[in-house]
């Protein structure tokens, strides 16, 4: 594909990440960056995926129930057909999108688009998560924002999981998750149990 030259002063396109374990504020750094990119008078368009209905279907929420509109989307390719000419778009939960995020994120990048994505770095095996370390690999910017674990107080970088499920994907919040540290997250059970 040929592309024009790029020309000094034409809108470049980026991609930032921001990722990290759950309860560590992805969803607020996101909301602040977009509410920010607002207030410039930036046109603005945040998608999530369909399958995360815990705080709204609606609108992206933290934890903190700070929100903002958004639209929920079936599949990463959806955002391509709704993205229309923005100046800048927030993709929340990224983990949960099929593996065509990132040329999604690419493709937008490529025509002037800043992307924000926003999401789990790792699963609760403390495996990489979806697209996210795809999407790592290619952004320009990366961010990782990290919780506070219960346990010991350090920088918490895992989520741990309460609950017994086994698949990949369990929506919850603390009734199913904390964040925990290395060392705790490896302790497993152990802390659950308080005997350490």
């Amino acid at each position: 594909m040929f592309l024009e030259p790029h020309f000094k002063g034409q809108r470049s396109g980026w991609i930032e990440v921001i990722c990290g374990s759950m309860f560590s504020g992805k969803t607020e750094e996101l909301i602040r960056r977009l509410k920010r990119a607002k207030f410039a008078n930036q046109k603005v368009e945040i998608f999530k995926p369909k399958t995360d209905s815990r705080y709204s279907k609606a609108s992206v929420v933290s934890h903190d129930e700070n929100f903002i509109d958004s639209i929920a989307v079936e599949k990463s390719t959806d955002i391509l057909a709704l993205s229309n000419d923005n100046a800048v778009i927030g993709i929340d939960e990224a983990q949960f999108f099929d593996e065509k995020l990132t040329d999604v994120c690419q493709k937008l990048a490529i025509r002037g688009v800043r992307i924000i994505v926003a999401g789990l770095d790792m699963d609760y095996r403390g495996k990489p998560f979806g697209p996210i370390p795809y999407l790592l690999a290619v952004a320009e910017y990366v961010t990782k924002v990290h919780a506070i674990c219960p346990h010991c107080g350090n920088l918490a970088t895992h989520s741990y999981r309460l609950s017994e499920e086994k698949e990949t994907v369990v929506l919850g919040e603390k009734d199913k998750y904390e964040p925990r540290c290395r060392i705790c997250y490896e302790m497993g059970n152990i802390l659950d149990l308080k005997i350490y």
